[in-house]
This record gives C-alpha cells, sequence and structure tokens, in this order.
C-alpha cells in the first residue's frame, strides 16, 4: 500500500470512528487540537447570578476550582452548581464565548468531510452512510434549536441506521443523538415501533441562559443522570406493548351509569377510568363497582362507584407490573407528559410474553435440527478440527453453537459429504442471517417482537431441516 492510500484509509478510519456510534469526548477534542490543556472553561447562569470556572487537564477530564475532575461535562456542571441536571456541553464554553457543544460540531463536521460519502455501514446494509446520517442529525438538531423538532415513527428512526428492530443498535443511536445534543421523547426504546418520537434538545437547566441559539425544545432528564456516559438497559417495558400509548376511551367524574354501561357494553371493557383532564386520573368504574355502588344504595351516583386505579409510567420495567397486573387485571400508562395514554392488561403482557417464548420455541428447534443433521453425518473429530482444534471447548456435539455448526456447513468437502442437492452458498447465508437473528433474542438484546419476516426465516429453515435433515 502506497503512502497516500495509507494516509486516506487512515483518514477514512479516524472518521468513521468518530461518526459511528461513539460518543465523543474532550479528549478527541485535545487530539483535533480544538481544544489545550489548562484551556479555561466557564458555566455563566445569568439568572441565578452565578458563574463557575474550570479548566481542561491533560487527559481531557474538567477539573473544578475545588479541584474535583469529572470526565463528563454533565456531571462537572451539576457538581459545580451542586444540584439540577445539565447539557453539560452546552453549559461550558472557552474564553472566545463557544460552547463544547460548538467545538464537538467542529470536529464532527470534519470527519464528515473526511468520510467516503458512498460508504455505507457494513454490518447492516443501510443506505444511510456515517457522514449522510451526521447530516441528517446535524439538521434534526437545528429543528430542534428552533423549536420545530424532527417527528417520526420509531420504525423511521431506526432505518437512519439499517436497523429493523431495537437491540444492539439501541447504543449506537444513543451515542449518535448524543453527539448532537439530541434524545427522542419519548425514549425510542420504551415504545413501540409504530410510535411516534420527536428528536429534541437533550435537557438543559430549566432556564434558558445557556442556549445557543432559538427557543430549544427540552425533556426533563433525572438529577444526576450524565447523559453522555450512562446506557440504558433494553428489557420490555410498559410501553412496548402496543395498547400502552394507543389512547384509552375514558368518562368525567358527572357521567352517568348509563354512559358507562352503554361504552363499556360496546367496546366489551370491563372497566372504564375516569378521567377529570388528562392528567387527573380519579379513579376507574367496573361492572364489579357499579353492581356494588347500586347494591349499597339503589340511588347511587357514578362517584360511589369509583375505585382507585393503578397507573404507572410507560418507561416503567413491565416485569415490575406484573404483581400490579396480577392483583388488578390492569394498569393505566402514563406518558412521557405524564398524561394517561393507554391501558395494560393482564392479556396484554400474557401475549407479549407468549411470542417471546414462541420465538425461543422456534430457535430451539432450528439448534436441535441442526445439531442431529451434524451428529448423524461427521464424526465428532471432523467437527473438533474445524471448530476446536485444541479440544477445550467442544466436547460433545451438544457442545456447538450455531456459528459452529456454519463453520462446518461452509466447508465444501463436509458439504459434498453430507449430499444435499442444495446451493451451499445461499444456505450459509441464511443461516449466518439466523444466527444473528438467534443472538439477538437468545441474548434479550431486544424489546421488541421478531418481524414476521425474521420468524419465515426460521421457520422455512426448519421446514427444510425436516426434509432434508431426516
Amino acid at each position: 500500500m502506497t503512502d497516500s492510500h495509507a494516509g486516506s484509509a487512515e483518514t477514512q478510519s479516524r472518521a468513521r470512528y468518530l461518526l459511528d456510534g461513539r460518543r465523543v469526548t474532550l479528549t478527541d477534542l485535545l487530539g483535533a487540537g480544538l481544544l489545550s490543556e489548562g484551556e479555561h472553561l466557564s458555566f455563566v447562569r445569568p439568572r441565578m447570578g452565578e458563574k463557575h470556572e474550570a479548566t481542561v487537564t491533560s487527559r481531557g477530564w474538567i477539573r473544578l476550582a475545588d479541584g474535583e475532575e469529572f470526565r463528563s461535562p454533565s456531571k462537572a456542571a451539576l457538581a459545580a452548581v451542586g444540584y439540577g441536571a445539565f447539557d453539560g456541553w452546552s453549559a461550558w464554553q472557552v474564553d472566545d464565548g463557544r460552547f463544547l457543544t460548538q467545538l464537538r460540531q467542529e470536529l464532527l463536521d470534519r470527519a464528515a468531510e473526511e468520510a467516503d460519502p458512498s460508504e455505507p455501514d457494513e454490518q447492516r446494509q443501510t443506505s444511510l452512510s456515517p457522514g449522510e446520517r451526521h447530516t441528517r442529525l446535524k439538521k434534526a438538531r437545528e429543528s430542534a434549536e428552533a423549536g420545530s423538532p424532527f417527528t417520526l415513527s420509531v420504525q423511521e428512526l431506526l432505518g437512519w441506521w439499517g436497523a429493523t428492530g431495537r437491540g444492539l443498535v439501541n447504543e449506537q443511536i444513543e451515542a449518535d443523538l448524543a453527539n448532537h445534543s439530541l434524545v427522542t421523547s419519548p425514549e425510542f426504546d420504551k415504545v413501540p415501533l409504530t410510535a411516534t418520537v420527536h428528536l429534541v434538545k437533550a435537557a438543559e437547566e430549566d432556564t434558558e441562559d445557556v442556549a445557543l441559539t432559538g427557543s430549544p425544545v427540552t425533556v426533563p432528564v433525572p438529577a444526576g443522570q450524565s447523559e453522555e456516559e450512562e446506557s440504558r438497559e433494553t428489557g420490555l417495558t410498559v410501553g412496548t406493548l402496543p395498547s400502552a400509548l394507543g389512547g384509552v376511551i375514558s368518562v368525567k367524574p358527572t357521567a352517568t351509569f348509563e354512559e358507562v354501561i352503554t361504552l363499556m357494553v360496546l367496546h366489551d371493557f370491563s372497566q372504564l377510568p375516569v378521567l377529570a383532564g388528562p392528567h387527573n386520573l380519579r379513579g376507574t368504574v367496573s361492572w364489579k363497582s357499579i353492581a356494588r355502588a347500586r347494591h349499597a344504595d339503589p340511588g347511587a351516583h357514578l362517584s360511589q362507584a369509583v375505585v382507585d386505579a393503578r397507573d404507572v409510567r410507560y418507561d416503567h420495567d413491565l416485569i415490575d407490573v406484573l404483581p400490579t397486573l396480577a392483583e388488578h387485571d390492569f394498569v393505566l400508562v402514563r406518558d412521557q407528559r405524564n398524561a394517561i395514554a393507554g391501558i395494560v392488561t393482564a392479556a396484554d403482557v400474557a401475549q407479549a410474553y407468549g411470542d417471546l417464548a414462541g420465538h425461543f420455541l422456534l430457535i430451539g428447534e432450528m439448534d436441535r435440527r441442526l445439531r442431529k443433521v451434524i451428529a448423524g453425518a461427521f464424526a465428532l473429530p471432523e467437527v473438533t478440527k474445524l471448530c476446536d482444534p485444541e479440544s477445550e471447548r467442544i466436547t460433545s456435539f451438544g457442545d456447538m453453537t450455531v456459528g459452529d455448526y456454519k463453520r462446518v456447513l461452509e466447508n465444501s468437502e463436509l458439504w459434498e459429504k453430507l449430499g444435499w442437492p442444495l446451493d451451499r452458498k445461499v444456505f450459509i447465508d441464511r443461516l449466518d442471517e439466523i444466527r444473528r437473528i438467534r443472538n439477538n433474542v437468545m441474548h434479550f438484546n431486544s424489546s421488541d417482537p421478531l418481524p414476521k419476516a425474521d420468524v419465515d426465516k426460521i421457520r422455512n429453515l426448519n421446514k427444510l431441516l425436516r426434509e432434508y435433515g431426516e
């Protein structure tokens, strides 16, 4: 490789490194010459009459006046003030007046200029290159600052990264969004794929005195949480169930029994929430509570049939809600604005976990059939020679992984020995696709149900194995 080619490859690698799935740090700014060791930083809060000062250390940390050091600008801002939640990148500024977020943007812009605009994401084969994705996120940031945030479905958002479901891609999305001081509202990994989210500015202080331009749209972040360091665990949350944010039919406290009963019959409901406004939950009425109220007082009003209701936020872990569902059969769900936005029943949860169990059963069948095919056609030494030359991991066919199955079956000599009248490359390509699907499911990397196309791939492979593997 010539020096010019080597330099070009190094530049491309650096650009890809900065643009694709990692959070920019102050160390990156130091390395690019945008910050220097000992550089003075200030965090001005005009409405509070405060000014906090700090310096940048040689390792890219922020040293406060009292000597404390923090890698995260947000944690440094929190420690300087002593309370609240801040987007530290939009809080700290250098002496020429530029904020850290502007320096970060300059670094990312440089990387985007160096990146190959035609280079796709190799792992997900998306139509967006890292540079194209950077441009789109930059426009989203500008729209958020202007008070007109981008609005799109979770599925559309995932498409920017070439993904069809959430899982391992979540961390890359969160990092790329954070590099542009963006978050989604509601959180994209806590709602159904069909839900609509807004790309808004990461939370700043309740004041707007450190905003760059415009009137930023903000969402709250729990005090003490650092948006550039904390990585959320992804699992089933209440909001990932379709009914959780799908709307709710309710009645006002002034409704009549006749209105309630008519709605419950027409919709085949067992209960209805009673709301005095989208945020004001008064309780619920059910067939049981109506019967009890009228039994105690034939002339009862609806208020005498209203009983307490359980409500949870959409981002609450679903597993923690199971005891409440077991006792009350349903919970009402509040969205990111704390409004009652839907209802989740025990039946909804049973279906969600049932779908997940079905995926495990399909994958289990595939695993057993592949193992049976290999164990029936080859000797164990033939397998270990390819998959485990040291003979330390595989002591029986039961120790094999899907990756091992692939290594065995992609071997031309063993494939020939198998005697299947099928194309080896096409089969191995499909097996590799299913290996990635299987890893996401078995390692709980995704909170989403498998797309029908993925389920069909596993079903069809199982069908082929039943036909040729017997």
